[in-house]
């Protein structure tokens, strides 16, 4: 997961709507399913897919009164932490 794209995918739901990450994932999930894809861009997919239910979860954040600097910040931090684990 990359900071910088959570953020601006936030920035996305802010001025958009959250249904069109939402709809996203779910595109870029079917994709997933295609037998010929390599490794390598189910990697790629992966990642996109991680950095959109990334930025949901900050939005969630958000709007239950976080503010977004901290929310990124708090949300980062989690997910590191579970790396660790």
């Amino acid at each position: 997961m990359k900071l910088p794209i959570i953020k601006h995918l936030t920035n996305f739901i802010e001025e958009n709507d959250q249904d069109y990450v939402i709809e996203t994932i779910e595109t870029l999930e079917a994709l997933t399913e295609v037998p010929s894809l390599k490794d390598e861009e189910l990697d790629v997919l992966g990642e996109v897919i991680s950095n959109l239910y990334g930025a949901i979860e900050v939005d969630k954040m958000i709007k239950e009164g976080t503010p977004k600097k901290e929310a990124l910040n708090n949300f980062m931090k989690r997910v590191l932490g579970s790396i660790d684990k």
